[in-house]
């Protein structure tokens, strides 16, 4: 029989374990692989930018006049952003259609043109679906094909907004100003935009009415007269047209309707005005046959003393 192995031998026979673990496969990117340690080395990437995602939705009402039309689709061409939908019954309820048309347009700001009696135009200008909203009365309005100005810029290119100074007065004409640039504002690369500016839309407050101008930025192609950078002495403006003026009539905390933020205490409805001016119509012929009454009753207290020479040529016969 063989000798036992004492047990230390046994110990010192066994071998150290070796730490045989796969290393660590690395990352599969689009670009190739990456490892980890080379991942941590990276710099993290910023986190994306805002993109603006506005649309807006432009439609008006049935029975609009043709003036009114065309003014609507002049300013469907100026903003390439926009959607223009079929025409909208004026009722009561129509605040609840325009909602749904505007969820289903996929859009997140409304330009509803509604005429009433085919003589007064009103705008809403919403932002949808939680407001605000602002219903103006559109005055003085001239579209290109009746003013036929020499201005003239690329269709789908982004325009530059500029405010007079009265924006930053008050409260309302602030909220004003950041629907106006909201809803006027071309987003950044749309993709029926052009990457460039060259015309500018101008509000200016006048008489507390906002008055809408659209300049052409014209500036000489020359080779002697190329203009460098800043060279802001050589460029003019062009007017373009449309012309329209915004009289704020309301401005609402939902969309179509809500409690009212503001109310425009100067505001006259044209109905008013068009009553006055029957009324001073209506006194000017009051006034004509008070006149003849008088001139009546006048005749009658004072009567002409009897002729002598009346029946002069009557006795001869």
């Amino acid at each position: 029989m063989g000798k036992k192995r004492k047990h230390s031998e046994t110990e010192q026979a066994a071998p150290l374990k070796k730490d045989d673990s796969a290393p660590e496969r690395p990352k599969r990117t689009l670009l190739g692989w990456k490892d980890k340690a080379q991942d941590a080395e990276e710099p993290k990437q910023p986190a994306p930018e805002f993109r603006n995602k506005e649309k807006v939705l432009v439609t008006c009402s049935r029975r609009i006049s043709f003036r009114y039309r065309h003014l609507m689709l002049n300013i469907v061409s100026l903003l390439p952003h926009c959607k223009k939908d079929s025409k909208v019954e004026a009722k009561s309820s129509k605040g609840a259609t325009l909602n749904e048309l505007v969820e289903l347009k996929g859009s997140s700001s409304c330009l509803f043109f509604e005429c009433r009696k085919h003589k007064d135009l009103y705008l809403w200008m919403v932002k949808s679906p939680s407001g605000p909203s602002v219903k103006f009365l559109v005055n003085a309005v001239h579209t290109m094909e009746e003013l036929k100005l020499t201005g003239n810029h690329l269709k789908g290119s982004r325009p530059l907004l500029t405010f007079s100074s009265n924006f930053d007065k008050d409260v309302h004409w602030k909220l004003l100003k950041e629907m106006l640039t909201q809803v006027f504002g071309i987003p950044k690369e749309h993709r029926k935009s052009k990457p460039y500016h060259d015309h500018v839309f101008a509000f200016s407050i006048v008489d507390d009415h906002i008055w809408f101008r659209n300049y052409q930025i014209s500036v000489p192609h020359n080779e002697a007269d190329k203009v460098a950078r800043g060279g802001l002495d050589k460029m003019t403006l062009v007017e373009v047209g449309p012309r329209f003026c915004l009289n704020p009539i309301k401005i609402f905390g939902g969309s179509f309707g809500g409690p009212t933020l503001y109310e425009n205490p100067f505001y006259v409805s044209p109905n008013q005005i068009r009553a006055l001016e029957k009324r001073n119509k209506a006194g000017k012929f009051a006034k004509k046959i008070k006149a003849k009454t008088r001139k009546k009753m006048h005749e009658l207290s004072n009567p002409l003393e009897p002729d002598e020479f009346a029946d002069m040529w009557k006795d001869d016969e």
